[in-house]
């Protein structure tokens, strides 16, 4: 099991809307919030947009997005 690196909202907020489908619905100061649909359900994330996420912000973010750590570090490290 890789280890997550150190990430910024910035950066946590691309991969989720390029690779996972997410898209921006609103932002109220610096807490972005991401939404896509499946099957008609709602899926919604919260990610601050901080220089650099400490380790049970970023996980809290990829639970609420339904995104395995494993699965997102693989999509990290794909070119």
């Amino acid at each position: 099991m890789s280890r997550l690196p150190k990430l910024s909202g910035e950066e946590v907020i691309k991969v989720l809307v390029r690779k996972f489908g997410f898209k921006v619905s609103r932002q109220k100061g610096s807490h972005v919030v991401l939404v896509k649909y499946i099957d008609g359900r709602k899926i919604g994330t919260v990610v601050p947009l901080h220089e650099e996420l400490k380790l049970g912000t970023l996980l809290g973010i990829l639970k609420l997005a339904g995104v395995d750590k494993d699965e997102f570090i693989e999509v990290l490290n794909d070119p």
